[in-house]
């Protein structure tokens, strides 16, 4: 009786066990086939390689940096092709003529900002045109294009000159210090006054900055952005999301101290704008504290990050080109002769340092995917159709390096925006900020940052590459924002210019 009942319990095990596996095996089937149903492209959607199930693409693309991956699937599908990020297709443009066709040409298509990725969830802005239009005229109203503003930026290169000079001619790294200033300057604009360069906040801020730059965009965005289901656990995009809360409680401490010292309709700063704004609003309108916190953040980490960086490349490029410095320095001793300061004006008389500018902005690529996009509504480029919500992608370096469009696409030379008369040329590849009604709205701080910044320390120093320092590397380190590898120069005081 006993050895029955033993093998009939046997027999019933394998029975269960069977059927487990069985209804397994049948929901893992079921699940790749939601998976297969779900990343089947649409009729007429861009071409791309075929996704995983769970990983999309993800596995296709060097994480740590997917730009060659991105221009081999761009030789190999065309200037429009998809890729699948888990299973949310996402559309790359590349080239001139399809990155202006979507942001130009249609760009309430391609206008919408993309939820459910980790640099949506950075920026939890709800803000539409109105919101930006009043971003655009309180940047304008505190100087940008004026006078103040310039006082502004050649105030905080007075720190920058000091800090340069006590190195005594001795190899330095400069990224941290043109960090320091860029993102004072944003400071004085957005809370009406500049932080000392060893603040312990203001450190932790730079720091936690670069670091969120370079995770956002990095392997562990990505993660976050294909698998959401790990997103609740402790990875390195927990430390990017607990540093941006560090740095809005801080900005969040500042508001509450501008609402007791402000006086209404004299605005000291954008906080202070802002809070008039507010007044004026209804209750539920964009116009709100969390609004304005998430706008605050935007300009201090954008208007810190890309144009310290664009600083630190074009200083770069200028010290291992001693020609091209030489040539800088003899057209602004020239314009500047007997001048106190540079003056943004004086931009006009300048066309090889403008020339070197915007070559330093399109050679380093400094955002290399600019800002993500969504459709806006089902919408058709270039002979493809795009549904509503699709995620857009501009791979502005393909623009920025582009066959056709550049004299010297692959080297670093100002030639590329000058004629044969030596004149300053306007090209339409030239979409270092992206290009459309959406392009970066810090664009005309950016352009007047780094005129003044580049023009005054060529004035002041000599740039020199180390005799020890080996040949230098430009091959940029990846993220939301470029940047150089880490390297050492030495800024020697020019003879006769130190007391400009």
């Amino acid at each position: 009786m006993k050895s029955y009942n033993r093998e009939d319990l046997s027999v019933k095990d394998r029975i269960s066990s069977t059927m487990f596996g069985s209804m397994v095996l049948f929901w893992v089937v079921i699940c790749l086939l939601f998976f297969l149903v779900r990343t089947r492209r649409p009729k007429n959607f861009p071409p791309g390689p075929q996704p995983l199930p769970i990983f999309g693409n993800l596995l296709q693309l060097c994480l740590e940096n997917p730009m060659r991956d991105l221009e081999r699937l761009r030789l190999r599908y065309g200037n429009v092709f998809s890729l699948f990020f888990g299973s949310r297709p996402a559309v790359i443009l590349n080239g001139t003529k399809a990155i202006r066709e979507a942001l130009v040409t249609k760009a309430s298509d391609f206008a919408g900002r993309p939820d459910e990725l980790l640099l949506s969830h950075l920026t939890q802005g709800k803000a539409g045109g109105d919101h930006r239009r009043f971003a655009l005229m309180t940047l304008r109203n505190f100087g940008l294009g004026k006078q103040s503003m310039e006082d502004r930026i050649l105030s905080e290169v007075e720190h920058v000159a000091a800090e340069l000079e006590e190195s005594n001619g001795k190899p330095i790294n400069p990224k941290l210090l043109f960090h320091n200033a860029s993102c004072d300057i944003i400071c004085s604009i957005m809370y009406g006054a500049r932080y000392e360069y060893n603040h312990p906040f203001f450190q932790a801020m730079i720091k936690m900055m670069a670091e969120c730059s370079k995770i956002a965009n990095g392997p562990w965005g990505m993660i976050y952005d294909t698998i959401p289901l790990l997103r609740g656990l402790p990875l390195p995009f927990r430390k990017v999301m607990n540093d941006h809360s560090y740095v809005k409680h801080h900005v969040k401490g500042i508001v509450a101290e501008h609402r007791a010292s402000r006086i209404p309709k004299q605005p000291r700063d954008v906080i202070d704008n802002y809070l008039d704004q507010m007044d004026k609003m209804e209750e539920g309108s964009v116009f709100d504290e969390e609004q304005m916190l998430a706008t605050l953040l935007d300009l201090l980490f954008a208007g810190t990050d890309t144009t310290s960086n664009t600083i630190c490349f074009a200083v770069f490029y200028l010290t291992t080109h001693p020609d091209i410095q030489e040539r800088c320095q003899r057209e602004i001793d020239h314009v500047c002769d007997g001048k106190e300061r540079v003056s943004f004006e004086d931009k006009d008389r300048m066309p090889f340092m403008q020339a070197v500018i915007q070559e330093s902005q399109r050679f380093c690529s400094t955002l290399p995917l600019s800002v993500y996009h969504a459709t806006t509504k089902d919408t058709e480029l270039l002979g493809y159709q795009i549904p509503k919500g699709t995620l857009v992608i501009q791979n502005l370096s393909s623009v920025l390096y582009e066959e056709g469009q550049w004299k010297f696409p692959h080297e670093f030379n100002p030639d590329n925006f000058l004629n044969d008369q030596g004149e300053l040329q306007k090209l339409e590849a030239f979409m270092p900020f992206s290009v459309g009604p959406r392009m970066c709205l810090g664009e005309g701080l950016a352009r007047m940052e780094l005129f003044l910044v580049l023009v005054t320390l060529l004035r002041r120093f000599q740039l020199v590459w180390p005799e020890d320092a080996g040949l230098p590397d430009y091959t940029p380190v990846f993220g939301v924002t470029q940047a150089p590898r880490p390297f050492n120069m030495i800024f020697r005081p020019r003879e006769n210019q130190s007391q400009h």
